[in-house]
C-alpha cells in the first residue's frame, strides 16, 4: 500500500488538472499559433507560467485504484502487477487464473 498522502496528493494533481484543463489549452493554443503577435504571445506565456504547476497533465501519476502502487501499472486495466496477480489468484478476473506447470 502506497503512502496515502502520495495517492492524496496525486488526486489533488487529477482535480487541478481537470478545473484548468480549459484555460490551458486556450493560452497553449495562442502560445504555439505563430500568426499572432510576438508580444501577444509573450503575455499569454506569462499567463500560462502564472497558473499552478500541479494543474499541468504531465504531472499526473498512474497509480493502482486498489493499492496506489506508482510501477508496474497497466493502464488498461488501471492496477498495479501485483493487484492483477492477487485478483487472478482469488480468481475474481473471469479468464484468468495464475499459471502452473
Amino acid at each position: 500500500m502506497a503512502k496515502t498522502s502520495a495517492i492524496h496528493r496525486n488526486l489533488k494533481r487529477v482535480k487541478m488538472a481537470k478545473k484548468f484543463e480549459n484555460k490551458r489549452k486556450k493560452l497553449k493554443a495562442i502560445v504555439m499559433d505563430k500568426k499572432i503577435n510576438l508580444n501577444e504571445r509573450f503575455a499569454a506565456t506569462l499567463k500560462l507560467a502564472k497558473l499552478p504547476k500541479n494543474s499541468a497533465k504531465s504531472r499526473i501519476r498512474n497509480r493502482c485504484e486498489i493499492t496506489g502502487r506508482p510501477h508496474g501499472y497497466y493502464r488498461k486495466l488501471k492496477m498495479s502487477r501485483i493487484a492483477l496477480r492477487k485478483l487472478a489468484s482469488m480468481g475474481k478476473i473471469p479468464g484468468m487464473t495464475k499459471s502452473s506447470w
